[in-house]
């Protein structure tokens, strides 16, 4: 009766052992990779933020392991350079990615794909190439009206819940659909106040 007892024993806290080791580890590791908060900035602050700004047109990108986690890198091409000084050509890297059957997402980061056009804010990202200010609020997608060409511009974080720090809320916002030279007025207008500052 004691033998049976002591292995009933060594039996739950084997089964406790390896629920501790396997399980815990990963339930402490889910909330870090499906929670991801962006703070609500304004155009001011990304410009203040960012090295360069350029229109940009991506031609490839490729996922890849690095350092135990999946990144993007997407080539694209630079059409026009509204701040900083850039290549013709720059490689913009993205954290989240697919490499074979395994799939990494990270809420509220910019998605690349060839033909994709964009404005973005950028940052040097220490592994070289660049990064995007802001993430999803640092994008700005271009998009052109198929019967009269006309060219939109849509900020990424719209579709995206970002916390407001003045009324601490949740706010779904940003620019949707506004007409590029709108943009190109606002945007210019921010990053002179950037500059003004800087000084």
């Amino acid at each position: 009766m004691q033998k049976s007892m002591r292995i009933k024993t060594r039996i739950r806290k084997t089964i406790l052992v390896l629920f501790s080791s396997l399980f815990l580890p990963a339930l402490l590791f889910l909330p870090s990779i499906r929670a991801t908060t962006l703070a609500k900035l304004n155009l001011d602050q990304i410009a203040a933020g960012s090295e360069a700004v350029a229109h940009v047109r991506c031609t490839a990108a490729e996922s890849r392991w690095e350092n135990g986690s999946i990144w993007t890198l997407a080539t694209v091409d630079v059409l026009e350079i509204m701040k900083g000084n850039l290549p013709d050509s720059i490689t913009i890297r993205v954290p989240g990615g697919r490499v074979g059957h395994l799939t990494a997402t990270v809420e509220a980061t910019p998605r690349f794909w060839p033909g994709n056009e964009a404005v973005v804010f950028l940052q040097r990202s220490r592994a070289g190439g660049f990064m995007v200010a802001g993430w999803a609020e640092g994008t700005f997608r271009i998009s052109r009206d198929p019967h009269t060409g006309a060219e939109t511009v849509t900020q990424d974080s719209s579709a995206f819940a970002v916390f407001d720090t003045t009324s601490r809320t949740f706010r779904t916002e940003g620019i949707r659909r506004m007409p590029i030279e709108e943009f190109r007025m606002r945007m210019a207008a921010a990053l002179a106040r950037s500059k003004e500052k800087n000084r």
